[in-house]
């Protein structure tokens, strides 16, 4: 038996590469991002009512995973990638079937005549991911409050103090969201994104973000961002 299902819309996120991204929905609050609904799902009578939710369930592909093959066990970046287990005690992308579920904040739905877009914020999502389905997060089922967690019973905790150097300053001062930048900049680098087989102290890192290569380099407990290269 087999399946195959339509994309309902399209993310667009700041993060264009799967490093630098949040390790689950809601860590970093600052991160804004918007769903697009394609036709025929852009029908504002598809979305009513919607704006009484607060938050909402994404189901989406892990698009850039899909010739890659699934492992019956994986290695978690919370255990630090070097235990592993089973890939159905994970949240890995690397699936029988490449398919992701985030809960996220909803901020606003915008109609504009066949236009319908969410907008979002908190989200875990690299641009362009196509989405299957939505649900509206419904806090007296799906918040379990007493639930056991396995190896992950609580939020990471930030490792790392973020400082800026003064190019790396001027560069965000020049823009005129400097001030959402540098939060959402600090807020990501301090939960050490690093994967764990590649932390190197004075190694510089960068990925794409918005417009921009964000570079950075570790030093014990400090991370130092160098440059916001255009």
């Amino acid at each position: 038996m087999s399946f195959q299902f339509k994309p309902i819309g399209l993310i667009h996120s700041p993060f264009k590469e799967k490093f630098g991204i949040p390790r689950q929905p809601g860590l970093v609050p600052e991160i804004r991002a918007t769903l697009e609904l394609v036709p025929p799902y852009n029908n504002p009578e598809a979305v009513a009512e919607l704006e009484g939710y607060s938050h909402i369930w994404i189901q989406f592909v892990f698009h850039q995973i899909l010739n890659q093959e699934w492992q019956p066990r994986v290695r978690p970046p919370r255990l630090g990638g070097n235990q592993r287990v089973g890939v159905f005690a994970s949240r890995s992308p690397f699936r029988p079937n490449p398919i992701g579920l985030s809960v996220v904040v909803l901020e606003q739905v915008v109609v504009d005549g066949d236009s319908v877009v969410l907008e979002l914020s908190g989200v875990d999502l690299l641009d362009a991911t196509p989405v299957l389905d939505i649900k509206p997060y419904i806090a007296y089922v799906d918040s379990v409050p007493d639930a056991e967690c396995g190896f992950a019973p609580a939020a990471p905790e930030k490792l790392l103090r973020v400082q800026f150097s003064p190019q790396a300053e001027e560069q965000l001062q020049g823009r005129v969201d400097a001030v959402d930048l540098r939060a959402l900049i600090i807020r990501l680098l301090e939960l050490d994104p690093r994967p764990a087989y590649a932390a190197e102290d004075g190694r510089v890192y960068g990925f794409r973000l918005y417009d921009f290569d964000l570079r950075w380099q570790v030093d014990g407990d400090r991370v130092l961002v160098l440059e916001l290269a255009g």
